[in-house]
């Protein structure tokens, strides 16, 4: 119940939306994805090892992002993305990936007490491979239905838990 209360507030803010499906914004989203996931492996094989998290979370949001739009979710709160993964997709795995990844980042980017290898990069690198190969799978076979189904799934609970809170 709280989760959906989040979503509501961000629905009421205007950060989360349903949108019209777009085949453009989510094609745009992919690139930035595979953009970013290069960038880390760049930077991995420079030794900016910091950096490289920091790209290699972005890999996964931004193909988050593509699979949201391609359903009609606009989302511009990351943790609100991951929730509509793990809830609305039942990807509870790759919800918890890119937690982990999410988590990664923010420490990498914004704190100084941390040990990082490039064993961890690498590893991050792979993660990040696998879940947008797994995102790009399930946007290539999400049908039209699926995604009105989707759609209207989450502008049900947006509305209903409204109405009982």
């Amino acid at each position: 119940m709280k989760k959906i209360r989040f979503l509501i507030k961000l629905n009421e803010q205007g950060t989360l939306r349903i949108v019209d499906p777009s085949e453009e914004i989510s094609e745009s989203y992919i690139k930035k994805s595979e953009s970013h996931f290069e960038s880390a492996k760049i930077l991995l094989n420079s030794e900016k090892l910091e950096e490289s998290v920091s790209m290699a979370y972005y890999g996964m949001y931004h193909v988050l992002l593509a699979l949201l739009f391609k359903c009609g979710i606009k989302s511009e709160n990351h943790s609100a993305s991951i929730l509509i993964l793990k809830e609305l997709f039942g990807k509870q795995d790759l919800a918890r990936e890119i937690s982990f990844s999410k988590k990664e980042r923010i420490d990498k980017q914004y704190y100084t007490d941390f040990k990082l290898t490039k064993q961890d990069c690498e590893d991050m690198i792979k993660k990040t491979e696998n879940f947008i190969i797994e995102i790009k799978r399930i946007i290539k076979h999400l049908s039209q239905a699926d995604s009105i189904a989707l759609r209207e799934d989450l502008r049900k609970s947006l509305i209903s838990n409204k109405k009982s809170n």
